[in-house]
């Protein structure tokens, strides 16, 4: 679990991508059904704006990203830089890995399926005992427990919201 103190220093870096995402997605009229944002990496469930293409979507985004966070010093972990950045600035690496992996999620069985893989990321990594606890998530708003640090865009929402009372770990979508 990471200290209170660690959680801090990195959660300064998780808030400001949170904040260029919903100023990406406003922008650019994509709506954001999901999201996990890792010490690493990051999860995002996104719909495809009418007549706009996700792959430019997601290279403003990562510029935008990198632009504000790069002003920061950063740390090197296996040659691509952590979201918190604290460390040299003279480390070689990138910010971010070349390309996304995409998949296109076209029922409500798949769409729950990849909001439970993404809200259990944190869980997994061993970060948080329960995904309640990771605040850069979209958990909260599947579980009925209101919105996080943005707005999800999910109208589809209610039934996953159904699917999820009938789950062990519930709240838990």
């Amino acid at each position: 679990m990471l200290s209170e103190e660690t959680a801090a220093r990195h959660g300064s870096a998780r808030d400001r991508f949170v904040k260029i995402l919903d100023e990406v997605r406003c922008r650019h009229e994509f709506r954001l059904i999901g999201y996990v944002v890792m010490p690493e990496h990051i999860h995002l469930l996104l719909s495809e704006p009418p007549g706009k293409n996700p792959s430019k979507i997601l290279q403003v985004l990562k510029q935008k990203v990198a632009r504000a966070l790069l002003k920061k010093p950063r740390n090197v972990e296996g040659g691509q830089l952590w979201l918190p950045f604290v460390g040299s600035a003279k480390e070689e690496a990138h910010f971010w890995q070349r390309r996304f992996y995409d998949f296109n999620v076209w029922s409500e069985k798949k769409l729950k399926e990849k909001l439970e893989y993404m809200h259990e990321n944190p869980v997994q990594r061993k970060l948080v005992r329960h995904p309640k606890d990771w605040p850069w998530s979209s958990w909260a708003h599947y579980a009925g427990k209101g919105e996080s640090r943005i707005r999800i865009d999910s109208d589809r929402g209610e039934n996953v919201k159904a699917a999820i009372s009938k789950k062990k770990q519930n709240p838990h979508p």
